[in-house]
């Protein structure tokens, strides 16, 4: 079974940046997708940004402009980065990967933005 290890959260200041990364435990040809989720305290899990095994991304409106999905297909690896990091980004942020009719969850990082 395919795991998804997610890293590269930690505690940053206003307008600083962050790169999270997605590592497989197989090769990520053969996703369908991988998506960015976030789910803040108190909050519902959201739907950040994502990339088709094409390469089309999408964002929600919020982190357009300062997110970016990008991934290495040699590392088995999927990237968010986030620039411009405001108070709002704080979450945990999870990798998801669709993989035919299964999707695959990461464990989540910890993103904590303060003023």
């Amino acid at each position: 079974q395919v795991r998804l290890e997610e890293s590269g959260g930690g505690s940053v200041q206003v307008g600083e940046s962050l790169r999270l990364s997605c590592t497989a435990s197989m090769s990520i040809f053969s996703f369908k997708a991988v998506r960015w989720y976030r789910q803040a305290p108190g909050k519902g899990r959201e739907l950040v940004a994502s990339m088709t095994a094409g390469g089309t991304t999408d964002y929600t409106n919020s982190v357009k402009g300062r997110f970016t999905v990008s991934k290495d297909i040699g590392k088995n690896t999927v990237y968010l980065q986030m620039n411009s990091l405001k108070p709002e980004d704080t979450a945990v942020y999870y990798c998801n990967a669709a993989l035919g009719a299964t999707a695959v969850w990461g464990q989540g990082t910890q993103v904590t933005v303060s003023s």
